[in-house]
């Protein structure tokens, strides 16, 4: 589970700071890397020529850093405007890789919210779905992360995300439908209750497409 700090709430505060601390992980790079030495070879595959011989090391960073994030501050301001309408963030990046087979899935997500209180620092949306796709993922599990963590974090009218993504395991293996894509979305409070709110994040948010 993800590490929240709140700080004490002081109404005078221009902002405020959540302090997201990710799990703690051990990772032994070079026992990863012997593994990965195993696996190509139980595949058939020679690790003892010039060209491939540093490639375990490099599978062992590279999955190393996949499945790393840094900690961040999730910076709130007070909504001295009291604005209502919707913030969304559009075709921000993402990429995770499959729990079921290890091979990755990249798309954008559109994350969007109804201010309550305080808003949220834009680049923020963009390092809490960075935080949540660091790690062997489903692209379900991963879209509801994202909209609980920001509807428990920002107590905000409504939350909403949209994830589109194509997975590797589907267009490079088995099926191989290349060109294939996966949607899903998550939605919170207004965003989910009422239906012109809904309608509004939807039309918004395909038009990042």
């Amino acid at each position: 589970m993800t590490s929240l700090h709140r700080p004490d709430d002081v109404s005078d505060r221009p902002s405020r700071s959540l302090r997201v601390v990710p799990p703690p992980v051990a990772v032994d790079t070079a026992a990863a890397e012997r593994a990965a030495t195993d696996f190509l070879r139980a595949l058939g595959v020679s690790t003892d020529d010039e060209n491939v011989r540093a490639t375990p090391g490099r599978m062992a960073r590279a999955y190393a850093e996949l499945f790393s994030t840094p900690e961040f501050d999730l910076t709130t301001f007070p909504n001295d405007e009291g604005y209502d309408e919707l913030v969304l963030a559009r075709s921000i990046p993402l990429r995770s890789v499959c729990e079921h087979h290890l091979l990755p899935f990249i798309g954008v997500a559109h994350v969007g919210y109804l201010p309550g209180a305080r808003i949220l620092g834009l680049s923020k949306l963009a390092r809490v779905v960075g935080h949540f796709a660091a790690r062997p993922q489903v692209q379900e599990r991963l879209t509801k992360q994202v909209a609980s963590w920001l509807e428990h974090s920002l107590a905000p009218a409504g939350v909403g995300v949209v994830i589109e993504a194509e997975h590797t395991c589907m267009t490079l293996r088995g099926v191989q439908a290349r060109g294939s894509t996966t949607v899903t979305s998550a939605l919170f409070g207004t965003l989910r209750d009422d239906p012109r709110s809904r309608q509004e994040f939807f039309t918004l948010a395909r038009a990042g497409a």
